[in-house]
């Protein structure tokens, strides 16, 4: 048994055909990129496919015509014909996959497989079409396996090579080139690997020459040394892919936490974070256009409420489901962030403030709309505040703040509305508010706090004790009252740790006065509805009696009316507990709350103290008059001491004796002032 030797001349012929005709394929495959070619996509893939099942064909056949056959031999028409449709298919599925948008590494292979088993399909049809009297072809099957390898590894680089040749953007008419050998190779490697798997009988041999099948297997040789190349290139190539194919997904889930950074996890809008890089877009391109932005500051009303009726699962759903509502209802010149936690900004581009009124209504409008969580039927408002770019606001920080008050503003109205931010003056008073905020942190840290103190009168105008005033000595304005910062001490929570050293600096001054047998204790100290309600208000207070060595009795703690009536039951439990330890208790305020007096009765309290604002206008046979007659006898029917705030003019203390109310407190009779001026001027009260 012999192999078949070839004609060198034929072979380059063969490989030259299967060059030509696969660059042609790649030319025609090229044009389903272009635009003006998409609607012929279809009709582009086929021909390319058929183009490159030639090129398959083709090269075969010249392949077989550069070997040396003896007389006698022909093609049978019907196999041959079903070799170029098996080459024909499997080109056309191969065009297909590598003009698809992506390649992933199982695709890849499952292309490289389809057109290496077209190529040997067609390769070994052929070979069936080949008869050759008084001869049979053997093969050998371990080469055949190595043929189909060749034919697959080939395959898979030349689509490898064919979809990167697509997305190229500088030399394509080499890389085309390159494309259209890596194919042709991978033809020729496989068709004259076959070909030497294929043998003969003795009867070939004797038409063969000594020197021809020297060539033939030199040529060989060649060619099976380039094939290899071509199976440890794919192979690389396998590798390449299934790297990049990870370097994707790495990709992909780098975008996807970029993408959770800047929205919120919960209603998956954008977050404040991408609001900021938002906005200065927008602020851009307006400021080139000169037009007008609107940021409207969105906050759900009494939104804690429905968290403590129905649980916080059922908060989120209501998060979610005003976000989409909102969302869907908005234009694509509205954008929607989550800032907090039932708050929101939207952002309206190129919109004048009538637009932005209305818009809010809108808003309003589609927030109120019933929920239906739970199967609970749910209902919200919310309170907007408008600010506009760039009259209010240049940058986002001010926008935000300026639109944060306005919507504050709308809370104060009722709720349930929306209010433009107009005011330089607001806004000149936020930016101090918030400073002062900032700075009593530091306040609190150094104690930058002194206690003043204002005495309190008896009817017949002796010195009976005093109430603790706190005020801030700031390193730059000076001395503040409690007005100017006690609001932001209860925002932030720092009223707590100032409540707590205002008690101390009292008993550390009962101390100083029950040694010296001063006159001016008991002192009276305010207590705040949050320190109040701490759970560390006993232990500090056991603390500081004992620390001191103090009388109990000389140390009073006023609660505002409205504080005592929160939570009736706790006050009750909270107060009798204060009086255990002797501390005296006082009712501050008393009138402007929601007092009852059926609860007035339950209270363990030693004071009352009647708010100034019955003061103001009180003349003799007053209406004013009438009331403070009323809760004076009834705080004496109760045993409890009755001090009168505000005593500003004589007449009014004059009223007050007269009614029976036991102690004076006001401007009339002394101002706050420190403790040095309260001892040094204690001969000048009356």
């Amino acid at each position: 048994m012999v192999h078949v030797d070839y004609d060198s001349t034929w072979v380059i012929v063969s490989i030259l055909v299967a060059v030509a005709t696969c660059y042609a394929a790649v030319s025609m495959e090229e044009l389903v990129f272009k635009v003006a070619y998409k609607k012929f996509e279809k009709s582009i893939l086929v021909t390319s496919g058929l183009i490159l099942g030639l090129a398959i064909w083709a090269m075969h056949f010249v392949g077989m015509l550069a070997s040396h056959l003896p007389q006698g031999y022909h093609f049978d028409i019907s196999l041959t014909v079903l070799s170029y449709l098996i080459g024909a298919v499997a080109s056309i599925f191969a065009v297909w996959l590598t003009t698809r948008p992506t390649l992933p590494l199982a695709r890849l292979i499952l292309g490289a497989l389809f057109l290496g088993l077209g190529i040997s399909g067609m390769h070994y049809t052929g070979m069936l079409a080949l008869s050759i009297e008084h001869h049979q072809m053997r093969y050998d099957p371990l080469l055949v396996l190595c043929s189909i390898l060749i034919a697959v590894s080939g395959s898979g680089l030349s689509c490898l090579f064919v979809f990167k040749y697509k997305t190229a953007v500088k030399h394509k008419t080499a890389l085309k080139a390159v494309v259209a050998v890596l194919m042709a190779f991978s033809i020729v490697g496989m068709h004259y690997t076959g070909m030497a798997v294929t043998s003969f009988d003795e009867g070939i041999a004797k038409v063969v020459g000594s020197s021809q099948t020297e060539q033939s297997v030199l040529l060989f040789t060649i060619i099976f040394i380039t094939s290899l190349v071509f199976v440890a290139g794919f192979a690389v190539a396998v590798l390449e892919a299934r790297l990049e194919e990870r370097n994707q997904q790495l990709i992909k889930i780098n975008k996807e936490l970029a993408t959770q950074s800047l929205h919120d996890s919960l209603t998956k809008l954008p977050n404040r974070l991408y609001l900021t890089d938002y906005a200065e877009v927008v602020f851009s391109h307006h400021r080139l256009k000169e037009e007008k932005a609107a940021f409207l500051y969105v906050d759900l009303d009494r939104f804690k409420s429905v968290n403590d009726a129905f649980g916080h699962h059922v908060g989120d759903q209501l998060l979610i489901q005003m976000a989409n509502r909102l969302h869907d209802k908005l234009s694509l010149d509205h954008k929607l962030f989550r800032i907090g936690g039932d708050e929101f900004v939207l952002v309206s581009e190129n919109t004048d403030l009538n637009e932005a009124m209305f818009l809010a209504e809108q808003v309003l409008h589609f927030i109120q709309e019933t929920y239906l969580i739970a199967t609970k039927e749910i209902n919200i408002s919310a309170s907007l505040g408008i600010a506009m770019y760039p009259e209010h606001g240049s940058n986002v920080q001010d926008l935000l703040i300026n639109a944060d008050v306005a919507m504050l503003a709308s809370k104060e109205q009722g709720r349930n509305t929306f209010t433009v931010f107009h005011s330089v003056t607001d806004q000149q008073d936020v930016r101090s508010q918030s400073k002062l905020i900032n700075d009593l942190y530091k306040a609190v840290d150094e104690q930058q706090f002194v206690l003043f103190y204002q005495p309190k009168f008896t009817s017949s105008y002796q010195v009976c004790g005093v109430e603790a005033l706190i005020r801030w000595k700031h390193p730059t304005l000076g001395l503040l009252t409690p007005q100017m910062f006690i609001e932001g001490a209860e925002k932030t929570g720092l009223i707590i740790p100032m409540g707590y050293w205002a008690l101390e600096k009292a008993c550390q001054q009962i101390q100083k006065w029950e040694r010296s047998s001063s006159p001016f204790y008991p002192i009276a100290v305010n207590l705040s509805a949050l320190q109040f309600e701490n759970k560390k208000l006993f232990s500090v207070l056991e603390q500081l009696l004992k620390q001191y060595q103090i009388q109990p009795h000389n140390l009073i703690l006023e609660i505002t009316e409205s504080t005592a009536m929160h939570h009736i039951d706790s006050s009750i439990r909270t107060l009798e507990r204060l009086r255990k330890l002797g501390i005296r208790i006082a009712i501050d305020d008393f009138g402007t709350g929601y007092s009852s007096f059926l609860y007035l009765k339950d209270l363990p309290i030693d004071e009352l103290k009647i708010d100034r604002g019955f003061l103001i206008d009180l003349q003799p046979n007053s209406k004013e008059e009438a009331i403070l007659e009323s809760i004076i006898h009834l705080a004496a029917k109760l045993q409890l001491i009755v001090t009168a705030e505000g005593v500003e003019t004589q007449q009014q203390a004059d009223i007050l004796t007269n009614l029976g109310c036991n102690q004076l407190q006001g401007y009339l009779l002394g101002m706050p002032v420190n403790v040095e001026s309260l001892v040094l001027n204690r001969h000048h009260f009356a």
